[in-house]
């Protein structure tokens, strides 16, 4: 029984961590898209200045905003994800040369301050966020945005990625190899040991 509520939370976990990294990847794709229409614009004006001798003076309002805003979401929102899969840099040159119980020793001390690192930034990006909405702060562009709702994406990122380290933590302290260790750290002797082609 606790086998089955361990398998549930497990692929609860998992499928946060998918989730969020396709939000961030749908913000990436939202970027994109407002680019490729900011230049189809510049285009059009150019061709009418050309044309006319007068550009229609075509944008998107906020362009530069809305794309750092989809940014800052993607860039917190892939945390978690990419821990998962190993895609964070990770200096293994002291844990290579330790042995392997003084490696998970290490492994758990790291894995343990960054969780506090990343609670601690959680907890003041949210008063950030709330004094943000107190006060009523607004975007500077030409479309004023709340602030508090792109800073939210933020907090939403790091509440996943501390989810994320913690889960790794409880993993490590219970002797399991962390997730990101059987991924991304892994990628280069995989690919040496492919056959070619």
């Amino acid at each position: 029984m606790g086998s089955n509520k361990d398998n549930f939370l497990r692929r609860g976990l998992d499928r946060l961590y998918v989730t969020s990294g396709w939000f961030a990847a749908a913000c990436i794709a939202v970027i994109c898209i407002l680019v490729l229409c900011q230049v189809s614009l510049n285009a059009v004006d150019r061709l009418s200045g050309l044309l006319t001798g007068s550009a229609i003076g075509l944008t998107i309002p906020s362009y530069a905003d809305f794309t750092g805003f989809f940014l800052a979401a993607a860039s917190f929102l892939a945390l978690a994800y990419t821990l998962r899969e190993g895609g964070h840099i990770r200096v293994t040159l002291v844990l290579t040369r330790l042995n392997e119980r003084l490696r998970h020793g290490f492994e758990i001390w790291c894995l343990l301050f960054c969780s506090a690192v990343a609670v601690y930034f959680s907890w003041y990006t949210f008063l950030l966020i709330k004094e943000s909405y107190v006060y009523k702060d607004l975007s500077s562009g030409m479309i004023a945005v709340p602030i508090w709702i792109p800073q939210s994406t933020m907090l939403i990122g790091l509440i996943v990625l501390s989810i994320a380290l913690i889960d790794e933590l409880c993993s490590a302290i219970l002797g399991h190899k962390p997730g990101y260790a059987e991924t991304g750290e892994n990628l280069l002797d995989q690919t040496d040991n492919e056959p070619a082609s």
